[in-house]
């Protein structure tokens, strides 16, 4: 790292010692975020309502989450069948995690990006040029069982309660990827099989207060990897998403969560869908915290 002031290992600790950012987080002028030039609308994501998705409302709701995939790339879904206790349950972890002493959450540290289970901060501290503002907690989980075992056992109910949660996602991925075959004209369930035994993984990611906002990112503009993106966030904005060519805030809504289409899903599709940038801001006052989960095929399935 290329300042000395960092001689702590994450970020949250870090961040509460400066008061201003340090050289090693702060971006070339011309890849500054302009927080001036940012779009802020209610309506800048489709909100679609998974309520009747079995029944009656079958054949609209495919038609909207179709036209949201070709067309914007990303769009938010209520009632989508995850209780709000699981929901704020889950944030709560999170954030009990990031405020756990730092020698305890340090045993979850690694700066390997090929650990399935890591604590670390930035993005990849070996090989990048310039940092980024966030710490975050890297976990595969799906199958279960197989991760399970290495994921903190602190908040002493993380391990139960973050699995539920992580298999309650993956029912609500499993309805969307029937929905998004069939709006593509496909089986219900060819992108299922397409993706061989699957695989599922998520990141708490923890964006403290920053005394610069305009000097730094989260996470800059980039595009999933991965088929599906399902994100929850807490109540402070930070998320914004590339649309014609302008920067538009996505504001938190309650008990919602937001789902875009990942660059594997836009080849599947034959470019009909559509994998768009997104990049998270981060601000001087609210620590905000964000938890996306990243569905892709496994490593043995053949996307074509």
């Amino acid at each position: 790292m290329a300042n000395n002031t960092n001689c702590k290992l994450l970020l949250s600790d870090l961040a509460l010692t400066v008061k201003n950012v340090p050289s090693n987080y702060i971006r070339p002028v011309y890849d500054r975020p302009d927080l001036t030039d940012v779009q802020k609308s209610d309506a800048s994501i489709p909100l679609i309502d998974l309520q009747g998705l079995h029944g009656p409302r079958h054949s609209d709701i495919v038609k909207q989450i179709g036209l949201a995939c070709q067309n914007d790339g990303f769009f938010q879904v209520k009632n989508h069948g995850i209780p709000e206790i699981m929901i704020d349950n889950m944030l709560d972890i999170a954030k009990t995690f990031f405020k756990l002493p730092e020698s305890e959450r340090l045993k979850s540290y690694s700066d390997d990006p090929s650990k399935t289970t890591r604590l670390s901060t930035s993005f990849n501290v070996k090989t990048e040029k310039v940092s980024n503002w966030r710490d975050f907690l890297r976990l595969h989980c799906y199958p279960l069982e197989d991760y399970v075992h290495e994921w903190p056992s602190n908040p002493p109910s993380f391990r139960e309660d973050v699995a539920d949660y992580c298999t309650n996602v993956r029912g609500l991925v499993l309805r969307l990827v029937e929905v998004i075959s069939e709006s593509l004209g496909l089986e219900r369930d060819y992108i299922d099989k397409a993706l061989s035994k699957h695989g599922q993984h998520m990141a708490l990611n923890y964006y403290p207060p920053c005394p610069q906002p305009e000097l730094t990112y989260g996470l800059p503009g980039h595009t999933d990897p991965n088929l599906i993106t399902i994100l929850l966030q807490d109540d402070v904005p930070g998320l914004q998403v590339l649309r014609n060519g302008k920067w538009v805030a996505v504001n938190p809504i309650p008990n919602t969560f937001i789902v875009n289409i990942g660059d594997q899903m836009q080849v599947l599709s034959n470019d009909r869908y559509k994998s768009v940038l997104h990049r998270a801001v981060v601000n001087c006052d609210k620590e905000r915290l964000s938890i996306p989960t990243f569905y892709c095929p496994s490593p043995d399935a053949v996307i074509v």
